[in-house]
């Protein structure tokens, strides 16, 4: 009673305060014209071996403090971390050129907010702030039900009814791809009815075969590989009202050139993100994108995310915390996270031009923790990569196919 009690109070009146409220009218999604990333040459390249290791993050940061020192990027640096590859589900990988148009180049500015406490190496620090959503009608319900598990062990968002965004580094290290991803499934949480799984007709089909229509029932440690040093947890069949995982394979991966440098450099934190097409739609909510908003546009500067942490066993965890600084491409914050949580899409709320409801969209993706130097001292932050005009225009091209649909963000 008192845990019913407890979420009654939070989405009934906490939810709303958190997440922009109707005191808050200032709080407005602003649409403008975003540059065009245009596609211009595709390119067959030379299948990977998928043999690095997952959750294994040895990206470059720069941090808050050097940002103020970068050069401008030209125009043509800027298209070439903005050209992409594309891997399939048969292990083919192509790298698609493209260009930049309607882009104004400005100087690089530092937007960092001052006055972060430092704080010793971990995700869940003090008291644990995160939320398990363990009831059904929140859990299949929107926003939460857009929050999907990747095969590999990170999680993701749905922004399309065949679309998922998540972290670059939960499917390639910088130079390969990691293990699993060739056979990449996305799980999403549905409510099974009395007695399990549905009967299948004819013979029992392996976890490679099963999937050939684009959907599997199979419990993830089933039906994906393994993640190293994991043991399996294979649990009793779901009995009614219990949640499981329909999984459904991965058709093809965009990476931006920015993350997979291959062996000629370092993969940037900037271009930690992902855009996963699924081999089948799924008839589910999905999430908007969204051009991430300062900090000063942020409701109680606050953002949202939803993932399934590895420390809470398949369940779905939602927390919410302040922004404590930002730079042009990432924001670094204090949420409390554990691995697997790595991919989820952080969302606003705000209000509707010239309306009167509110929307949630996608502003960034949940990378991870990193260390950053800050005016010559190293902190420790959890940290997300912003969406830009510019990444959003990407991202808008590969779930569109085509720059027509993503002009105004």
């Amino acid at each position: 009673m008192g845990n019913m009690l407890f979420w009654s109070i939070l989405f009934i009146s906490g939810w709303a305060l958190s997440d922009g409220s109707e005191t808050e009218p200032d709080f407005t999604w602003h649409l403008s014209r975003v540059p065009q990333v245009v596609s211009e040459k595709t390119i067959r390249l030379a299948s990977p071996t998928f043999r690095a290791d997952a959750g294994v993050v040895k990206a470059t940061a720069c941090g808050i403090e050097c940002q103020e020192a970068l050069p401008t990027p030209s125009l043509s640096q800027l298209e070439d971390s903005l050209s992409y590859e594309t891997v399939f589900e048969n292990g083919t990988r192509t790298l698609t050129r493209v260009k930049v148009r309607g882009l104004v180049l400005e100087p690089t500015q530092n937007r960092s907010v001052k006055g972060a406490r430092p704080r010793r190496r971990r995700q869940v620090y003090g008291t644990d702030s995160r939320f398990s959503i363990l009831d059904k009608r929140f859990l299949t319900n929107f926003p939460f039900n857009t929050a999907v598990k990747l095969s590999t062990g990170c999680s993701g968002v749905l922004v399309s009814p065949n679309h998922v965004l998540t972290a670059a580094h939960c499917v390639h290290d910088g130079k390969d791809y990691v293990r699993g991803s060739k056979r990449l499934r996305v799980g999403v949480l549905k409510m099974r009815n009395k007695g399990g799984r549905k009967k299948r007709r004819g013979p029992k089909r392996s976890p490679r075969e099963a999937g050939s229509d684009g959907h599997s029932q199979e419990h993830p440690q089933e039906s994906t590989t393994q993640r190293p040093g994991k043991k399996s947890r294979r649990g009793p069949r779901v009995t009614q009202g219990r949640p499981s995982f329909q999984w459904t394979r991965v058709k093809s991966t965009h990476i931006p050139k920015g993350w997979a440098r291959g062996e000629n450099g370092d993969p940037a934190l900037d271009y930690d993100y992902a855009l996963l097409e699924l081999k089948r739609a799924h008839k589910q909510q999905h999430m908007e994108l969204g051009v991430s908003p300062t900090i000063s546009k942020l409701p109680g500067g606050r953002i949202h995310f939803s993932g399934f942490d590895n420390d809470r066993d398949d369940q779905l965890v939602y927390r919410f915390c302040s922004v404590s600084e930002e730079s042009n491409d990432l924001l670094y914050q204090y949420c409390d996270a554990e691995a697997g949580s790595t991919g989820s899409g952080i969302y606003l709320r705000l209000k509707e031009p010239g309306q009167k409801n509110w929307k949630r969209k996608i502003i960034a993706v949940y990378s991870g923790h990193q260390w950053v130097d800050v005016h010559g001292v190293q902190k420790d932050y959890n940290v997300a990569v912003r969406i830009t005009p510019l990444k959003y225009s990407q991202i808008c091209l590969w779930i569109h196919g085509n720059a027509a649909n993503c002009a105004y963000g």
